[in-house]
């Protein structure tokens, strides 16, 4: 069942990017059409996981990555949201709830299922955290990176910019290493 809904998911987000691709061609808006299709092939990562493989992804994954891929690519850059200032510290909440889900099926995966009934659910959760803040850490070393060797402007705030995003990062990695630890406890009895 989780399978259908994920591929559902995914042929919506997927169907709905060709079809703003697909508009904005037509306007000759061409930049902001290779935005959307850049949505079309992002949404179809996940399927193609989905599809050609034996890994799965969980169902909260693809529903937070289909989340950030509208966020950002959809109201983000092709309805003007990045001119809040709000928006991208927002988005950094998302990514951080989506990499904390991540981390949390990868524990799930890379440990035995007889050892997971003796781990804290304390280590689990700073794990989980852990996990984020790194992936958000590299994002801010993509960004710094890019905006040096291609003068990208992607660190519009300089230090402020770097720091928000690292503290929202950090936020959405806390909401979900907060829900692992109760989850792990359910997990451990």
């Amino acid at each position: 069942m989780r399978k259908k809904v994920s591929i559902f998911l995914c042929v919506v987000y997927v169907a709905f990017m060709a079809f703003v691709a697909v508009q904005l061609f037509l306007k000759d808006n061409d930049s902001d059409a290779l935005i959307a299709l850049g949505g079309v092939a992002c949404g179809l990562i996940p399927l193609l996981i989905i599809l050609l493989t034996k890994f799965e992804l969980s169902l909260p994954i693809i529903i937070f990555y289909l989340v950030f891929l509208f966020g950002t690519q959809f109201l983000g850059s092709l309805q003007g949201f990045y001119r809040n200032g709000w928006w991208d510290s927002f988005m950094h909440l998302i990514s951080g709830i989506l990499i904390a889900f991540f981390g949390f099926d990868l524990y799930k995966r890379l440990l035995r299922k007889d050892y997971i009934s003796h781990l804290s659910p304390w280590f689990v959760s700073l794990f989980i955290l852990s996990f984020a803040v790194f992936g958000g850490v590299i994002w801010e070393i993509y960004e710094f990176t890019m905006d040096n060797l291609f003068e990208m402007g992607l660190q519009g705030g300089g230090n402020r910019d770097t720091m928000t995003d690292l503290i929202t990062d950090s936020l959405g990695g806390l909401i979900i290493a907060i829900w692992s630890f109760f989850k792990t406890k359910i997990l451990i009895k």
